[in-house]
């Protein structure tokens, strides 16, 4: 347990001293004792004193903080309190962001705290967290002062239950069998017999003396060592850049990736996704001969052979020459009895065709007699063909003729003058039927226009509101009137208006 941190400033004042700073109480004045009584004469009494209380000790003004320096004061005593705590509990709402920090809840079933871990330190983890999972984190408590959050900075997580190794190395595995990179159409044959042997392994260990014993052994291969540590930080890295040197060697036709036995850690570069990378990405075929034969790596399954040990993969790689020297000799003495055997059987049908074959004179002959006859026969299918051609090519010509573009042209010429004659004499005809009517209807509208009236002597009264006027009524004493006769117009004054009395019924009494 760490110990408590001091106060740092007049801002870390406790309660208690607080307290202690109050101004303390008046003294109560205490009651007069009795007097004794008197043996002589009594002298007159004293006044009475009357103590004052002193005066109270003004407190201290409160301190009043800004946001920053409260958030502040928090921080540094959470984490002088909670430098290095370790959490248990399973992980939500994960987040990633582009720079590579991690963000995510640290749950259980009653609480929850926020946490947080920088790229640098999410790099060094050798699994990848995701949602739900249960993990046991290392960290301290801080306050984020921009938000006033309290968190967690995690500088160490680890899976509880199956160990880190064991997920990363469960979590690649189907990362790269989702790409297809475990795919048995994917990986290539090995070459026959390889020009030069390629290894990627550590120069100091037996890996390396195991694989040139077995290969000098079998065949005398050249064999090209690109030493790499195979452990450790780094490793991973080293032998994917030993591949890629490897494989830009022009003769190298093969190449064994191999590592002797050891924990999961020991064998763990070869795990990683940039080795795996590289084998895919290799231009020849790779060996992947790591571990003992019960320890698998993700190497075995991107490679293109596995085998069990180092030995195990210079036999794989590199032939026996004496068994190449039986097999050449045995594949000699099957083609010598194979090229015997086909010499006899064309010795046979040349002996068969001989006696097929009758007098070339005579068989000249014939062939000249029928030469002689298709040409014959080809020149008078010429003549035919040549005759109908020349029959078909006259009706073409007939029938273009008929379709000359300038008979069609006069043709349609001379039905467009008959159109244009037969429209004009339309036009013309229509014309004088629409003029005969406008004639009628200009004599109907002659016969009832007001202006004929106005012609006989009569006149238009147009009152002040525009209207036409037909009774007296309509107009008052000094109203301006127009009035329109059969040619121009008058303005005049009213000067006086008359009610003709209204007509008695004939039915009525006088």
């Amino acid at each position: 347990m760490t110990a408590r941190p001091k106060p740092e400033g007049p801002e870390q004042l406790t309660l208690e001293a607080r307290l202690l700073r109050a101004p303390a109480p008046a003294p109560v004045p205490a009651a007069p004792a009795p007097a004794p009584p008197a043996l002589v004469a009594e002298a007159p009494p004293a006044p009475p004193v009357i103590e004052l209380p002193a005066p109270p000790v003004p407190a201290a003004a409160p301190r009043i903080y800004v946001v920053s320096e409260l958030v502040r004061a928090a921080r540094l005593m959470l984490e002088a309190r909670f430098a290095d705590v370790r959490v248990e509990g399973e992980i939500s709402g994960l987040k990633r962001s582009g720079s590579g920090h991690l963000y995510f809840c640290l749950k259980d079933n009653e609480a929850q705290i926020d946490c947080v871990m920088f790229s640098r330190e999410a790099s060094r983890l050798k699994f990848r967290p995701e949602e739900g999972m249960a993990v046991r984190c290392r960290g301290r408590l801080t306050i984020f002062e921009g938000r006033g959050r309290f968190q967690m900075t995690l500088a160490d997580v680890e899976p509880t239950g199956a160990g880190a190794l064991a997920i990363a190395f469960e979590q690649l595995k189907k990362k790269l069998a989702a790409e297809g990179l475990f795919d048995g159409a994917r990986k290539r044959p090995l070459p026959f017999l390889p020009r030069r042997l390629g290894v990627v392994t550590s120069a100091s260990g037996a890996v390396i003396r195991d694989i040139i014993r077995v290969a000098h052994r079998r065949f005398p291969v050249p064999i090209l060592l690109a030493p790499t540590p195979v452990q450790g930080e780094g490793a991973s890295l080293a032998i994917a850049a030993a591949l890629r040197r490897l494989q830009e060697v022009a003769d190298v036709d093969v190449i064994i990736v191999a590592r002797g036995g050891g924990s999961l850690e020991d064998l763990w570069a070869f795990n990683e996704e940039p080795v795996a990378r590289a084998i895919v990405g290799c231009r020849v075929p790779v060996i992947s001969a790591v571990g003992h034969e019960t320890d698998f790596t993700i190497a075995d399954f991107v490679a293109d052979v596995r085998a069990p040990t180092p030995s195990a993969a210079a036999a794989l790689a590199v032939p026996v020459a004496d068994d190449l020297r039986a097999e050449m000799g045995l594949l000699c003495r099957r083609g010598a009895r194979g090229v015997q055997a086909r010499l006899h059987q064309g010795h046979l049908a040349l002996e068969r065709a001989r006696g097929r074959i009758a007098d070339p004179r005579r068989l000249l002959g014939s062939r000249r007699q029928a030469l002689d006859d298709l040409a014959e026969r080809g020149h008078r299918a010429w003549g035919r063909r040549v005759m109908g051609d020349r029959h078909a090519l006259r009706a073409v010509e007939l029938a273009l003729y008929r379709s000359h573009p300038q008979r069609r042209i006069a043709t349609q010429r001379a039905a467009l003058v008959a159109l244009g004659e037969r429209l004009r004499a339309r036009m013309r005809q229509e014309r004088d039927h629409r003029r005969r009517a406008l004639e009628a209807c200009q004599a109907k509208l002659g016969a009832l226009s007001p202006l004929k009236v106005l012609e006989r002597g009569f006149s238009l009264t147009v009152g002040p509101d525009g209207h036409l006027v037909t009774r007296a009524a309509q107009v008052r004493a000094g109203d301006a009137v127009r009035i329109r006769l059969s040619e121009g117009e008058l303005a005049a004054e009213v000067r006086a208006t008359s009610t003709p009395p209204p007509k008695s019924d004939p039915g009525s009494k006088p």
